[in-house]
């Protein structure tokens, strides 16, 4: 019984201390970091267990790994406080189309039941792309800089405001789009739609740590980063974008264990749903407000973010 014990309980430990120290030592686990909230739950399974048993020395480690794993993910359901920004109010949306696939004439009702200011798409097929054209999306958000390429690969951003196009991400052919929005009364907020690619097999696992690493670290202007990006909050690489000065704005409002992904296809059958889809804001903007939405035909959750900038 002992060895048994000791057999659930070391797994978690190993677990917490990887994913505290930051070290993402390869392909399986960048994967598997992902489900550190299910992880945490299981943790406290086996601490409880260990304590029925009175299998005391366990029960010490099962606590230590349970109590590091919690403190990782439980203040993501706790809302932070916000600071005392008054400026411009933007609503900001994020879409993964998978593959072009949401029908454009949803999205559009989408934008605008929710008066959607700033849109970043992510997959956008140019057949994608003249679709939301033909369905009005240019009636709300008259704006728009857009890089639509066939399968994963395209992005754009949409906005009610001027755009100015910035230099785009690239690596493994994904684009994430950049611009910089004239907001009214002079001021300027940066947007980048955010998608690296995908850690799908371990060659591409470079091809997604680089496209993280690309992303614009806070600078204390007004940059607000959208879209999927294939991490969660339990991943080095955007654990270490945060640092740098940004908000999830999940986590602020108290919504951080919210899963955006799959809830479509093949995969809602064999994979627990984790949280791959951000808005993040440079630590001087508001996060006032967070929910996500089903969309027909894509496999991620469409994620809305209000934000109050300084």
């Amino acid at each position: 019984m002992t060895a048994g014990v000791w057999a659930l309980v070391l797994p978690v430990l190993a677990w917490a201390l990887l994913r505290r120290s930051g070290w993402e030592p390869g392909f399986w686990w960048a994967r598997g970091v992902a489900f550190t909230p299910y992880v945490a739950g299981v943790a406290v399974v086996v601490a409880l267990s260990a304590l029925v048993l009175r299998r005391w020395p366990a029960v010490v480690v099962a606590l230590v790994a349970a109590a590091t794993l919690l403190h990782a993910v439980l203040p993501r359901a706790l809302p932070d406080g916000n600071p005392a920004a008054r400026g411009q109010v933007l609503r900001v949306l994020t879409v993964n189309l998978r593959l072009g696939s949401v029908p454009p004439r949803v999205l559009v009702d989408l934008v605008r039941r929710l008066r959607i200011d700033v849109l970043t798409l992510q997959e956008l097929t140019p057949e994608a792309a003249v679709g939301l054209y033909s369905a009005g999306l240019p009636a709300v958000l008259a704006q728009s800089l857009t890089h639509p390429q066939p399968g994963s690969h395209g992005s754009g951003i949409y906005a009610r405001f001027p755009l100015r196009e910035g230099t785009p991400i690239e690596f493994g052919g994904f684009h994430q789009e950049q611009a910089t929005a004239d907001l009214p009364g002079g001021r300027t907020a940066q947007i980048v739609s955010v998608h690296p690619c995908a850690p799908v097999r371990p060659s591409m696992l470079k091809c997604w740590a680089d496209g993280l690493r690309a992303l614009p670290a806070a600078d204390g202007r007004a940059r607000i980063l959208a879209g999927d990006f294939n991490a969660t909050l339990d991943h080095a690489g955007l654990r270490r974008l945060l640092a740098t000065g940004y908000r999830d704005a999940a986590d602020v409002t108290g919504t951080g264990l919210l899963a955006t992904w799959p809830y479509y296809g093949r995969r809602t059958r064999t994979v627990p749903p984790v949280t791959l889809d951000h808005v993040l804001a440079d630590r001087g903007i508001a996060l006032r407000r967070f929910s996500t939405f089903s969309l027909p035909h894509t496999d991620h959750r469409a994620v809305y973010a209000e934000l109050t900038l300084p």
